[in-house]
């Protein structure tokens, strides 16, 4: 292990060994270090009692909080670095309870026993520093896999996330999962069900941000725990031509994902959950005929099933939003086949807004063809279209389209109390701005007249 050991943690430690009680560090911060990755969480064990630790900590902080006192968690933070220490502990989930129940240990290894997996069961003592690894932990580390400290039946039973869990670090380290390991999770996805939302959320929403996303989504396939928190994952696996046996969208939408992530400069979280629901509405909208499959409208209903998945795991209103404007939109762009008028662009450009750039990232992905020609056109028609939007911008202001005038300035001008019309007015010269770019002032006031007497 090249990491040194944190101040703090050996600060801490000491006080701790003044007061005649112990610490040890433990979880993500000891796997990272032995992997020679950077962890800023400090998470300590203690023999001491959750009333001691707090009393020991007051005297090494100038802060500390209590909230997670009940679970044996003291937290306390000095010079902006924050530590928790917590009790030895087990936590067990009953069959149908959300929440639970923590029972105090009284020895590290019992504690360390009750972990997700081997490889955050282990500890460094302290302040010797001395590796306690009494389940194989360092060996799964160097052979990059996730095992249980105990039997897998007994670990997920203690808490069911961790079958999700396991999922997230194949993708976020890229490890494979113990065989055993992977069939308790067959037979066990279903205990998923007690988890919250919020927290399956935060799994997911890691899971989806690491390198090896698109493993750890076919594994959550593969086993059926998609069922479990995604259940619209495993319907993708159908056929676009049952005909011609082209590849199904679950493979293609793996495709599409590892396409966005080898395009964007940084792990963009509604980017990759736009790219892996963007088909979503596929099954739905599936119709075999004379000419073969379509999916019409499959961006429309496949942006509102987005929408009600990811409320249904309590994600941010805004992020929701992000998601489905890039399913809504994802096919715009095939609708400008024929080139782009002035009016197409600046709709197109409207349209997006803030999501320009995610949008044109995930079309670009979403080529997955194999016929090179095919690739080349789309890939020149995208092109095409940047550069039409390049141009434009240079003339106007896309980036602030809006109509001429203001509701104000309609209402003055019209003698109009607030109300539907003043809409209606300011929709009308958004279309004429859309339809011939910058007019002048008095030119949209003439405009106005003009559809006021239309509408009188």
């Amino acid at each position: 292990m090249k990491t040194p050991i944190p101040p703090a943690a050996e600060q801490v430690a000491r006080e701790f060994e003044r007061a005649g009680k112990r610490v040890w560090l433990v979880g993500g911060w000891v796997r990272d270090a032995l992997l020679n990755r950077s962890h800023t969480d400090l998470d300590l064990a203690t023999d001491a009692t959750p009333q001691e630790s707090s009393e020991i900590l007051h005297k090494w902080a100038g802060k500390i909080w209590t909230t997670g006192i009940e679970f044996g968690t003291v937290g306390a933070q000095r010079k902006g670095v924050q530590v928790e220490v917590t009790t030895f502990r087990t936590e067990v989930y009953s069959e149908d309870s959300r929440n639970p129940t923590v029972n105090f240990a009284h020895d590290l290894e019992t504690d360390l026993s009750r972990r997700d997996f081997t490889i955050n069961a282990m500890a460094i003592s302290l302040p010797d520093v001395t590796i306690v690894d009494p389940f194989g932990g360092m060996n799964d580390l160097a052979a990059r896999r996730l095992r249980t400290p105990l039997a897998p039946e007994v670990s997920f039973a203690d808490d069911p996330l961790r079958m999700l869990r396991a999922l997230r670090f194949v993708s976020s380290l890229e490890f494979e999962i113990d065989p055993l390991a992977l069939e308790a999770i067959r037979t066990m996805r279903s205990r998923l069900a007690i988890v919250s939302k919020e927290r399956i959320r935060e799994e997911f929403s890691k899971l989806m941000l690491g390198p090896g996303v698109s493993k750890a989504l076919w594994l959550a396939s593969e086993t059926d725990l998609a069922e479990e928190f995604l259940p619209e994952l495993p319907s993708l696996k159908l056929e676009q031509d049952p005909i011609h046996r082209h590849k199904d969208v679950f493979t293609h939408t793996l495709v599409v994902l590892e396409n966005v992530i080898a395009a964007e400069q940084e792990a963009d979280l509604a980017l990759r959950l736009g790219a892996l629901l963007h088909d979503i509405g596929k099954p739905k909208t599936r119709r075999i005929g004379p000419s073969g499959v379509s999916f019409h409208h499959h961006e429309v209903v496949g942006a509102d099933m987005a929408e009600m998945r990811l409320k249904e795991l309590r994600y941010p209103s805004a992020l929701v939003a992000e998601v489905r404007e890039l399913v809504y939109l994802h096919l715009r762009f095939h609708t400008y086949r024929l080139g782009w008028t002035d009016r197409a662009v600046r709709r197109y450009v409207r349209d997006a807004g803030a999501l320009l750039g995610k949008l044109n990232t995930l079309v670009r992905a979403d080529c997955t063809t194999r016929n090179v020609n095919k690739a080349r056109q789309l890939s020149e028609r995208m092109d095409e279209l940047q550069a039409r939007i390049r141009e434009l911008a240079g003339k106007e202001e896309l980036g602030r389209l809006r109509p001429a005038l203001d509701g104000r300035q309609i209402m003055n001008h019209l003698d109009m109390a607030p109300g539907p019309l003043v809409g209606d007015a300011l929709d009308f010269l958004m279309e004429v701005r859309l339809d011939e770019g910058e007019i002048e002032e008095e030119e949209a006031f003439r405009r106005l007249d003009e559809w006021w007497k239309t509408r009188s």
